[in-house]
């Protein structure tokens, strides 16, 4: 079992003709149950803030518009991820076998990247010993 989790956010943009990252956060998760709650987290945020309650006291009238019915709604995945229980489970389970797990959701100008992996498995790839062919 893999006991400490590392978890990234980080939103990509292209500028200049060239993508790049804007990390959103970062947070050393000491339990799963943490890791996960993070994650769940950090994708609430992302939603609330692409797509705030149009009632809220701190956006003035006629300050938010809707979007075309053809830009993809990365809101309403992260949300959708969040309340899907049997995809939370999957990614648990992942992040105890020590693979690296990955949450992505993207729109036409930005892609939205939630990251967690295990501590453990990390020290582990490190630890691994390097093959070096022998110099003829």
């Amino acid at each position: 079992m893999h006991d400490e989790f590392l978890c990234h956010v980080t939103a990509y943009g292209v500028c200049d003709g060239r993508r790049i990252g804007v990390p959103l956060g970062t947070y050393r998760a000491p339990t799963l149950a943490l890791a996960l709650w993070w994650l769940r987290d950090r994708a609430s945020w992302i939603a609330e803030r692409l797509d705030p309650s149009p009632q809220s006291a701190a956006y003035p009238a006629s300050a938010l518009v809707p979007v075309a019915d053809t830009v993809p709604d990365v809101p309403a995945v992260l949300r959708a991820w969040c309340a899907d229980v049997g995809r939370q489970e999957q990614v648990a389970d992942a992040l105890a076998a020590g693979r690296l797990v990955r949450i992505a959701a993207s729109d036409d100008t930005t892609e939205y990247e939630l990251l967690a992996e295990s501590v453990d498995a990390l020290r582990m790839q490190r630890a691994a010993p390097v093959l070096v062919a022998p110099v003829a």
